[in-house]
């Protein structure tokens, strides 16, 4: 990887392609200049190809706030209330998800700030144990928990906007997938255009989901004050006080907080890192808390507990028994939500991808930064397309029941490593140093997640640690072995520099 951004280095600075006609090196590839590469701006001599620093604090916001606010709070709320049982003990649940969430993420605010790169948890774990540990939250990430996430908000975005023109019943499924393919590629576009046509997106749509959250919470606070109390009256009947199912429902809440790591995801190009790394973190995380809890006191004071477990579209039941004629505003709230949410999870995991090509455990090609965009186009590209192969896949709602035990996993081993560097690496520079009995409470927690379902939901988790396991013998014929056969290294090559001349682009410069 490049050397770390320093706290103000490159701030304002408008980088552009400086572009030589000689060929450049790619682990083991010559990669050339793109034809037709535009000649170096005379306002910027001297600068290399590099991503741009061009996320301040409000984008930090909107990345965190629009990528966990996705369809989660609105469609199904309830597995959080099967999994305890009772209305108090879920709102309990959802505000210690909340509490975990940001201990977690004033965590990686430490380790994001110690390890200024982008690739969250691939480049954590990679300094703390290593690269095979690293590769194989990669290789999981890379064809389960980012594609699949991708798939499923893609397909709850195109139920959603489809709704008011089948409102009967369920729109076709081919049209649905057609739908959810069409806004992927779309989004992608986006990303590849240009950064800030991307952060204005998730500007926007943010804004919007938010509006739709408070729309909810004043509905349901009017009608508490006008007396409808009766669903509290036993908040506690009902509750399950096994381990397991308590470990469950904090999935289910945690499931809807996930993305709250999204923004270490893209650490290179936030401007001032160690000062609004923290700050985007302290502001997003109690707001996010504070609106999932309100708004599901909303949904609790209008629906009864069996309306909430009976349904599928919790926000859209609450409108049709709240807001009357304006019920229609519900789908449409529901699919700018995930269309935000996408938006978000697409330029940020697509970079976790750049940097593991650029550490070598990826095709070379994924590490190349398009010359007039300054966009990493061949990443995004390459997310599309397997989010669009899962998008084919009937079952790839059978993915997601995997997604949360290996999330869970490989959080549980980044926090690991910032407990283990405290000791291995104490002389690294620390710019914000948490607590030492924040990442402890984080660790015991995440212990508790990971082991406790293993006997209520055994299937899963042994499925989720197969998929881990199969990286082992690709890490070690791809990435470990040297000597490849030279029909291996001449594909490679040949796909790189197909990859370089079609996207026009070169490796980042690394000065």
């Amino acid at each position: 990887m490049g050397e770390p951004a320093g706290p103000a280095a490159d701030m304002g600075r408008k980088v552009v392609p400086v572009v030589k006609p000689a060929q450049r090196m790619v682990h083991d590839s010559l990669i050339p200049a793109a034809d037709g590469a535009p000649e170096p701006d005379a306002t910027s001599q001297g600068s290399g190809i590099k991503l741009r620093k061009e996320l301040g604090l409000l984008d930090g916001v909107a990345i965190i706030v629009g990528v966990i606010i996705g369809a989660g709070i609105f469609v199904s709320p309830k597995g959080v209330l099967q999994n305890t049982g009772s209305i108090g003990v879920a709102l309990i649940v959802w505000v210690l998800c909340g509490g975990l969430s940001l201990i977690g993420a004033l965590c990686y605010a430490e380790l994001g700030t110690m390890i200024p790169r982008s690739g969250g948890d691939y480049a954590y774990i990679g300094e703390a144990f290593g690269p095979l540990p690293a590769f194989l939250y990669l290789w999981v990430a890379l064809f389960v928990i980012v594609p699949t996430g991708n798939a499923i908000t893609a397909l709850t975005f195109a139920q959603y906007i489809l709704q008011p023109a089948w409102p009967t019943c369920e729109p076709p499924d081919e049209v649905i997938r057609l739908i959810a393919a069409i806004v992927t590629c779309v989004l992608t576009a986006i990303n590849c255009y240009n950064v800030k046509w991307a952060t204005r997106v998730q500007d926007l749509f943010t804004g919007t989901k938010l509006l739709a959250l408070v729309v909810i919470i004043l509905t349901g606070l009017y009608a508490l004050g006008a007396g409808k109390t009766e669903n509290f009256q036993q908040p506690f009947q009902n509750t399950i006080t096994s381990p397991g199912y308590i470990a469950l429902s904090f999935y289910s809440g945690l499931f809807s907080y996930a993305g709250w790591n999204y923004l270490n995801f893209v650490t290179e190009e936030l401007k001032d890192p160690y000062r609004n790394l923290p700050r985007a973190i302290c502001i997003s995380l109690p707001m996010v808390t504070i609106i999932y809890v309100l708004a599901n006191i909303a949904y609790f004071v209008v629906l009864t507990r069996d309306e909430l477990l009976s349904s599928n579209a919790v926000a859209v039941l609450f409108g049709e028994k709240m807001l009357d004629v304006m019920s229609w505003t519900m789908p449409v709230f529901v699919a700018c939500s995930t269309f935000g949410a996408l938006n978000g999870a697409i330029f940020a995991s697509s970079r976790l991808f750049f940097v593991g090509a650029r550490q070598g455990h990826l095709p070379a090609a994924i590490a190349l930064i398009n010359v007039k965009r300054l966009t990493p186009v061949p990443s995004l590209v390459f997310l599309c397309i397997i989010t669009l192969v899962l998008l084919v896949i009937k079952d790839v709602y059978v993915l997601i029941n995997y997604v949360s035990f290996v999330e869970s996993f490989f959080t549980l081993v980044s926090v690991s490593g910032l407990l283990y560097m405290r000791h291995s690496k104490p002389d690294l520079h620390r710019p914000i140093k948490v607590s030492i009995v924040l990442p402890l409470i984080f660790f015991v927690i995440c212990t508790f997640l990971v082991t406790f379902p293993c006997y209520v939901s055994p299937v899963e988790v042994g499925v989720g640690i197969a998929i881990i396991l199969a990286g082992i013998p690709v890490y070690f014929v791809f990435i470990y072995w040297k000597n490849k056969p030279d029909w291996l290294t001449k594909s490679s090559h040949a796909f790189n520099l197909m990859c370089a001349r079609l996207f026009e682009c070169v490796l980042e410069d690394q000065r």
